[in-house]
């Protein structure tokens, strides 16, 4: 099953020396339980189609399904979840609250799945801190374990590897493929070849066109 499909997207911002199309009508299906990655240089629009396809930023043309449905301007984040490099973190909640609030907010009753991921992530000890009191790349994964803790149909990570050394690296690439094999589409940016290792397709953004 399609869990993600875009159709000849196209977005384009304006800049004091004009106008900047980074988007030329992307084409892009990601199925159910599938990994794929999307490489491409700085700049190259990865970022820009990750905030198309999770409703953050409006195409000026195309379309973007989950599931066989339009994408509703703010999708539910079981529908589609984000990993952004802005992580988002809530400053004023804890590590294991951040995680816990998709949790609450769809009304699922897991007990034990904000700690299992937390220690799965190598951050349990960190449960009760606030983000401004841990590292960036603790933060990114108390993200990471925010986004998949309501299991769900897509996961977008941007860069999720790009703070972390060897050891935090090979337990987010763990989860992700954790996460694919419980039926998410994951679609992941990245530079990282390790990343690359554990995709079922890679793909690259270039000159606004996926390849």
């Amino acid at each position: 099953m399609i869990a993600i499909s875009a159709r000849d997207i196209t977005r384009g911002f304006d800049h004091p020396n004009g106008r900047v199309e980074v988007l030329l009508g992307v084409d892009l299906d990601v199925s159910a339980g599938e990994v794929v990655t999307i490489s491409g240089r700085s700049g190259s629009g990865k970022s820009a189609l990750f905030a198309v396809l999770c409703g953050f930023d409006k195409p000026d043309a195309g379309t973007v399904e989950v599931c066989g449905a339009p994408l509703a301007a703010v999708p539910a984040w079981e529908d589609c979840a984000v990993l952004p490099q802005a992580l988002g973190l809530a400053q004023e909640l804890t590590l294991a609250e951040n995680v816990a609030l998709p949790l609450r907010l769809s009304r699922q009753t897991e007990p034990s799945r904000v700690d299992d991921l937390l220690a799965e992530l190598g951050i349990s000890e960190l449960a009760d801190r606030y983000p401004q009191e841990v590292s960036y790349g603790q933060q990114q994964r108390a993200a990471l374990a925010r986004a998949v803790s309501v299991h769900p149909r897509v996961l977008l990570a941007d860069e999720p590897t790009a703070h972390l050394d060897h050891a935090s690296v090979t337990a987010v690439l763990a989860l992700l493929r954790r996460t694919a094999g419980e039926g998410t589409a994951v679609l992941i940016a990245t530079h990282h070849d390790e990343v690359h290792d554990i995709a079922d397709r890679r793909l690259s953004l270039t000159n606004g066109r996926i390849t």
